[in-house]
Formats: C-alpha cells, sequence, structure tokens
C-alpha cells in the first residue's frame, strides 16, 4: 500500500479500540449512575411512604392493620403526575388533570378503614380519577369496579393499574350516579365525589349488611356512613371534607 506508513495501520486499530473502549466505559458509568440514582430515588420514595402511613395515617387514628399495610405497599407516588413527584406522599391532595384530585392520604385511610374491606368483598367505587384508592382496595378485597365519568382519566387509570399488575380491578368510563346494576349487588361502595344527598340507585345496589362511605353536602360536606341492615338504612356521619362535586345524571335530579 504505497504512500502508507509503515505501522500506521496498527497504531490506527489500537486508537480505534480506545476510543471504542472509552465510549462503552462512559456508557457503563452513566448507566450505572442512572441505576444508583433509580435506587436512591425508589428507596427514598419507599421511605416517604412509611412515614405517609405512620405521621399522617395512623398517628390520626386509622388503626386497621390491613388497611395500614396495603397503604404501604400502594406506591402513591405512581398515581400523581411526574412534575408532583417530589409531593406525592405529602398531606394534601394533588391535581391529577381534568379538574381533578388524587386526595390526601388520610382521607383515602380513613375512607378504607370506615368501609371494614374484607378479602372476598365485591367493591363499587364512584370516581375512579387517579386509580389510587382502587388500588387499596384491590388489595384488601376480592373484586373493585370502578367508574369513573371523565373518558381521558379512566383510561389513563385503567391502564396504569394493568401496568402495575391489578387483575381485580374493573374500570368503565361512565355515569356513577346509577351505579353499576349489572354487577350488583356490591358488599361495598365508596364514592368520591360529593352530591348534595345520598343516590338512590347507589342504596339499592348495596348488600343487606353492607356499607357505603360517600362524601355528601354542597357548600358544607360531611362523610357518611350507611349501614344497610334488614330494619333499614343506618347513617353515621364523620369528620367535614371538601370532595369535587359528583356531576352528571345527579344534576338533572337536583341533588348534586
Amino acid at each position: 500500500m504505497k504512500g502508507i506508513p509503515s505501522g500506521w495501520l496498527s497504531r490506527k486499530c489500537r486508537m480505534s479500540d480506545i476510543l471504542i473502549i472509552g465510549a462503552f466505559s462512559f456508557l457503563l458509568l452513566g448507566g450505572l449512575v442512572y441505576l444508583s440514582y433509580s435506587r436512591a430515588t425508589e428507596e427514598s420514595l419507599a421511605e416517604q411512604r412509611l412515614q405517609m402511613v405512620s405521621r399522617q395515617i395512623a398517628m390520626r387514628g386509622v388503626k386497621d392493620k390491613r388497611v395500614l399495610d396495603a397503604m404501604r405497599t400502594v406506591e402513591r407516588h405512581r398515581f400523581v403526575p411526574e412534575r408532583l413527584l417530589a409531593y406525592a406522599y405529602g398531606d394534601f391532595p394533588l391535581p391529577i388533570g381534568e379538574d381533578q384530585t388524587i386526595s390526601q392520604p388520610y382521607i383515602v385511610g380513613l375512607m378504607t378503614e370506615l368501609l371494614k374491606p374484607q378479602a372476598d368483598d365485591m367493591v363499587l367505587e364512584i370516581g375512579t380519577g387517579s386509580g389510587y384508592q382502587a388500588a387499596v382496595l384491590a388489595e384488601l378485597t376480592k373484586e373493585v369496579y370502578t367508574i369513573e365519568i371523565i373518558e381521558k382519566l379512566a383510561k389513563k387509570a385503567e391502564a396504569l393499574l394493568q401496568e402495575l399488575g391489578y387483575k381485580n380491578i374493573f374500570v368503565k368510563a361512565g355515569d356513577g350516579y346509577k351505579g353499576w346494576p349489572q354487577k350488583a349487588p356490591f358488599d361495598k361502595i365508596i364514592v368520591t365525589a360529593a352530591p348534595g344527598r345520598v343516590p338512590e340507585p347507589l342504596i339499592e345496589q348495596l348488600k343487606i349488611g353492607g356499607r357505603m362511605v360517600i362524601p355528601v353536602g354542597k357548600q358544607e360536606q360531611y362523610l357518611l356512613l350507611i349501614k344497610k341492615e334488614k330494619d333499614g338504612i343506618k347513617k353515621e356521619y364523620s369528620i367535614p371534607v371538601r370532595f369535587v362535586p359528583m356531576t352528571g345524571e345527579v344534576e338533572k335530579t337536583g341533588q348534586n
């Protein structure tokens, strides 16, 4: 090969090898740094979750061990917008889009405990939202049927819940005022939007011996526990709350 100095090709190859090895090492180091960062982030979020349950929920009086364990298990940060990740375990609700919110962790814990979920229960949830409450209930019950009136949120929650591996949650986009009669009756019903009065179709779809937890009211809202017994309906008021109003059919009835 005329015009090429002796030994040049071998030097060129060695230089190429060095560049390739250097690039590989850089990528490997970058990957290790990313994995280390991801692991540290996950560990931090896990610690925040434990503190959330201990300080925000248990210390406020929620005692049911199964409920507390479920809330230690479900990763709340998966249900909030990525830009709000740093606030995922804060003691407050967070916006999830479409003028909706994911409830304050304490409220989720309290409502779940009031419901007294059992392992063989079929539960109806009105207001899927982010899917977080449904995930907590799915850890505690046999099946969760959840309805979300905003189709975009319903699809997003369904996709996330499937990604997280939940096989016992069934999501439907639609108006929750009339419940889910095809799957009724339900052992438990939980509502995460506030009507002015309790929708009668939901009471009808509750089993005898069942419980419903629902925020009720307009300007002033209270968390209401309904027990359906053989001799009638019994109501117990809990704490004042603030939920988004129930929309859809309930507005036509004047009960929103």
